[in-house]
This record gives structure tokens, C-alpha cells and sequence, in this order.
């Protein structure tokens, strides 16, 4: 099966370990010298609706790709895990305070 560059932007990135939907293909990394295809990048999953950015791009291997479907690219990739930020204060800081007086 012959694939363009461009119809891989439209093919959606999942992950066969755990059936996991990585995202869309949103660019590829080449090889200059070579002329290979070096990785695929997904892009980041939105943060709350997109309104505060995205998450990283998950770069993806040549070597993890298993299968180049019509629809999908299987991949045999587990992405970095998403470093989670502590909570400070919020609203749960305000019902919490042992020193309110009423």
C-alpha cells in the first residue's frame, strides 16, 4: 500500500497495547540524509476544551509503528504519563480552614 504524507494527517493514531486513541497524525520527522521517514507526531490532547493549550506532542518512533491502515496507524508506543500539577488553595482551601470564625 502506497501512503502520502497527507494522508496520513487524516488517519487517527492508536495505541495496541491498551486500545488507547492517541490522536491524528499532525506531522512527520525525516531523515535528510537518508530520505527516511523517521517518526510520526501526534498532537497533544486538548487541556479543558482547548481554552488552556494542549499537552505535549507525543513523538512516535518509525520502529513502533506496526500497521498503516485505511482509517488508523497502530503503534506499539506508550506515550510519556502527563506530570499532574498539585492543587493549591481553590475552593476546596475555603469549606477546609480551621481558623474561620463565624
Amino acid at each position: 500500500m502506497c501512503c502520502r504524507i497527507v494522508e496520513m494527517k487524516d488517519k487517527q493514531v492508536v495505541c495496541i497495547k491498551d486500545g488507547t486513541i492517541l490522536g491524528f497524525v499532525c506531522d512527520v520527522e525525516v531523515d535528510t540524509c537518508t530520505g527516511k521517514l523517521c517518526s510520526i507526531v501526534v498532537f497533544g490532547r486538548r487541556r479543558c476544551f482547548g481554552l488552556l493549550g494542549r499537552e505535549d506532542d507525543c513523538i512516535v518512533p518509525w520502529e513502533n509503528i506496526e500497521v498503516i491502515g485505511q482509517d488508523s496507524i497502530l503503534v506499539s508506543f506508550e506515550p510519556p504519563r502527563p506530570r499532574r500539577r498539585k492543587r493549591r488553595g481553590g475552593l476546596s482551601g475555603l469549606f477546609n480552614s480551621r481558623d474561620t470564625q463565624y
